[in-house]
């Protein structure tokens, strides 16, 4: 029995690929790029150019011009700056906006925000698979909306909404559409020169890249716009202000080209493994995926089980690492409010299990985590049966 660590929390944070942390090794080391991106000598114009390169890998994969990219820490200021700059830059066209009661709190907690500043929010509920119904959406645009936010890949179920949909719906009445789209970059295929999305937020680390910087997409077009967050400097187009962290970016960009290359068949891994894992827990009696079993991500199984608690299933299942909700809730031990949105009861919520898979994922680590699981789940039936 093996006593090391099974990864299985891609969804929270992926491993760094070997070739993106070697080069950003090298970018550290290097003389060539120690100066600073923002000086005008030499040394300061060869950091840029690296990340000018590293812009034009980031838009390659998503489909755009690097002129539209915009780094950031991270997918959380990311939607941050997205959903907060843009409700102030498009505040003389409404203070309606909109999203859903499932999404990451960095982005329910920019809207939380705006509320304080006097902006109406509706958060709209999915339904029991954790999808979007458009009638829905339409139904809750108002004269006044100005802003949707809809995440493209839920990081707790792995549920994929239709964003060329929404996206068509909010072009055709000049509102702006903005998606988190950490869980999907370079995970799915987009091609943002045609899909309707205004903004769109990145994080590397979700993509076999560094912790730490993440994109914004700001899509150039009359009304779409946002107000900086920060103040202080002109780099980024004065809406990101900051000395630009050249290693992170370097890593960031070669994570962004090596997911053009790889994303077909890190998809039909993931399929691999998604099946494989379903297919050797599913006749756990009562069990349940969380989620959309028709429009999904395979990265993502999430699971639930009458009469078993998360934490002593969590627990059993050591050395395996798994999560039971978003990585940013896992310490307060709360039911998942995605989950509990798509009707699920606090208990069946607290005894739900996250497995995410990277392509670094064994089938013998699955196949360890099966018998791991099924022992687990027969133990605590026969000591716990009221899942107490």
């Amino acid at each position: 029995m093996t006593t090391n660590p099974i990864y299985l929390d891609a969804a929270a944070s992926m491993p760094i690929n070997p070739q993106v942390s070697e080069a950003m090794i090298e970018c550290l080391r290097s003389d060539e790029f120690i100066g600073n991106p923002s000086s005008a000598n030499i040394l300061g114009q060869k950091a840029m150019q690296a990340i000018d390169l590293a812009r034009q890998q980031l838009a390659d994969l998503v489909g755009t011009n690097a002129s539209n990219i915009i780094w950031t820490s991270g997918a959380t200021e990311s939607n941050n700056l997205a959903i907060i700059g843009a409700a102030r830059f498009r505040s003389n066209r409404g203070r309606h906006l909109i999203t859903m009661k499932t999404e990451h709190k960095a982005v329910s907690g920019a809207f939380d925000y705006l509320e304080k500043e006097g902006f109406e929010v509706t958060r709209l509920m999915p339904d029991e698979t954790g999808l979007l119904h458009i009638d829905d959406l339409t139904a809750a645009i108002k004269s006044e909306t100005q802003l949707i936010s809809i995440m493209h890949v839920n990081n707790e179920t792995g549920v994929v909404q239709n964003i060329n949909e929404i996206g068509k719906l909010c072009r055709e009445l000049d509102v702006l559409f903005h998606t988190d789209a950490a869980q999907s970059v370079g995970k799915l295929p987009l091609n943002l020169e045609r899909l309707p999305v205004d903004l769109l937020s990145v994080s590397a680390h979700k993509m076999y890249g560094p912790q730490g910087i993440g994109a914004l997409y700001i899509r150039k077009a009359a009304g779409c716009g946002v107000i900086p967050l920060f103040h202080g400097g002109e780099q980024e187009k004065w809406i990101r202000p900051g000395t630009l962290p050249v290693h992170q970016i370097v890593g960031f960009g070669l994570a962004a080209e090596i997911a053009t290359s790889s994303m077909k068949s890190d998809i039909k891994l993931m399929q691999k493994l998604y099946q494989r894992m379903w297919n050797g827990i599913k006749n756990n009696s009562g069990i349940v995926v969380n989620g959309s079993t028709e429009s999904y991500f395979p990265g993502i199984l999430n699971v639930s089980l009458p009469g078993i608690d998360g934490d002593s299933l969590m627990l059993m299942l050591e050395p395996i690492c798994v999560a039971r909700g978003s990585a940013c809730n896992s310490k307060f031990h709360e039911a998942s409010h995605v989950l509990k949105s798509l009707g699920l009861s606090d208990h069946l919520a607290q005894s739900a299990i996250r497995f995410s898979f990277n392509r670094n994922t064994q089938f013998n680590e699955i196949d360890f985590a099966i018998k791991k699981y099924n022992k687990a789940v027969n133990f605590l039936r026969k000591i716990l049966p009221d899942g107490l």
